[in-house]
C-alpha cells in the first residue's frame, strides 16, 4: 500500500471511536479536508477488497497494517 490518504484512512479507523462507523470516520476525512466523500468511499472499498477492513473494523491483518503504518508516520 503506497497511497498515502489510504494509510491515513487505515489509521483513522485504528483510532477511532468505539461507537463510530467507518462511515463517520470517512465524513471526518471528508469534514477535515483530507479528502473528499466519494474519494474516502473509494478508498475504503479498496480496503475491504485487500482484506484491511471488515464489516465495521480492521481486520487482524488490518491492524498489523495500521501498527505499521503509526510507526511509520511517527519517524
Amino acid at each position: 500500500m503506497d497511497n498515502l490518504n489510504k494509510k491515513v484512512l487505515l489509521l483513522a479507523i485504528l483510532k477511532k471511536e468505539e461507537d463510530e462507523t467507518l462511515n463517520d470516520v470517512i465524513k471526518k476525512m471528508d469534514n477535515t479536508k483530507v479528502f473528499s466523500l466519494k474519494q474516502g468511499k473509494k478508498y475504503l472499498k479498496e480496503l475491504k477488497k485487500e482484506n484491511l477492513v471488515g464489516d465495521e473494523s480492521l481486520t487482524m491483518i488490518g491492524v498489523t497494517k495500521a501498527k505499521e503504518v503509526e510507526l511509520e508516520f511517527k519517524l
